[in-house]
């Protein structure tokens, strides 16, 4: 649990502010969006402090994200039972990747020319070129969506957590907001400025583009909270269980060595008095003890080796293109 809440996100959400809106608030249409979501990051982007800007529908570990069949690029038969697995899907501007600090492995960010007009192209996380192509130099190959489109690969960007800190990797892919308009818009600007300082300029730079947008300001970290809220739960309730069961356990022996020790006094009140010597009277005395503290101990770990060896065989078991493919 605790290395769940520093595990690797796929990108970073120190040092970020995200801006939400809904397109359609203003009574833009999907496909106006994009023209509006250009604007408003031209004009955040010359505000001094920050140093990126693009927008994403749905921020991951936020609502997560829609998901969609894949298909070979050959197929033709679109039902579901015919598709290579499920992936989780992102429309999201050029500069959405440098402003999440989302690593670009291979290939080009989106440009504004990714549009209607041009040829669809995508960009895909590590797991989905590896499920759909066996390794990662998939730049230029091409896929097939959900409703048929045909889409050419542009680049790579790492893994990511996108339902859950839990999760295991799923296949992902972005679509330029040129080609996959959605009115969900957030905003997300990298800058070291507080919220105090950005809130103000961004409010100011967002309503010269359209003062009638509602936009809902939060720090990406404070965002997250809700996700982090179970695992953090979790790990302070272990702990908390832990050191009662800890001191269950010294208050146990604690006991046992009082009441052994108390049937015995007068015998070593004897062996004392006859010489004997402390540190002989002290291992008799405690011996008993220690002994049940050691078996104890061995069995105790004999028992949790085992309870975590089953469930690790059952994890090495599993094919991952079974469970991709169920995904």
């Amino acid at each position: 649990m605790q290395r769940s809440l520093h595990a690797p996100l796929g990108f970073q959400p120190e040092g970020a502010v995200l801006a939400e809106t809904d397109l359609h608030m203003g009574g833009h249409t999907d496909q106006s969006s994009t023209q509006i979501q250009q604007r408003l990051i031209e004009e955040t982007r010359p505000i001094p402090g920050v140093t990126a800007v693009g927008t994403i529908s749905e921020t991951p570990l936020g609502s997560g994200g829609s998901s969609t069949p894949v298909y070979l690029q050959n197929t033709t038969d679109f039902r579901v039972s015919n598709s290579v697995f499920g992936a989780k899907y992102f429309s999201v501007s050029p500069g959405y990747f440098r402003a999440a600090e989302t690593k670009l492995l291979a290939g080009r960010d989106f440009t504004w020319h990714d549009n209607a007009q041009a040829p669809k192209v995508a960009i895909v996380n590590q797991t989905f070129a590896r499920a759909m192509f066996g390794n990662p130099l998939v730049v230029g190959m091409r896929f097939k969506g959900g409703d048929g489109t045909s889409y050419e690969i542009a680049g790579v960007v790492e893994d990511g957590k996108y339902d859950s800190l839990t999760e295991s990797p799923w296949p992902a892919m972005f679509f330029a907001v040129g080609q996959q308009p959605d009115s969900d818009t957030t905003l997300v600007v990298r800058t070291q400025l507080t919220m105090g300082e950005i809130v103000p300029e961004l409010s100011r730079a967002l309503a010269g583009v359209d003062p009638s947008l509602p936009f809902t300001f939060h720090r990406w970290p404070d965002a997250l909270n809700f996700v982090l809220f179970p695992a953090r739960i979790a790990t302070a309730s272990l702990g908390v269980m832990g050191m009662l069961a800890l001191l269950i356990a010294l208050t146990g022996i604690f006991g046992m060595a009082m009441y052994s020790v108390s049937r015995r006094i007068r015998e070593f009140g004897i062996r004392v008095a006859l010489g004997a010597q402390t540190f002989n009277v002290m291992r008799s005395a405690l011996g008993r003890a220690l002994v049940l503290l050691l078996a104890g101990s061995v069995a105790g770990l004999s028992l949790g080796l085992l309870a975590t060896w089953i469930p690790a065989r059952r994890a090495l078991a599993v094919d991952p293109a079974v469970l991709l493919r169920e995904e």
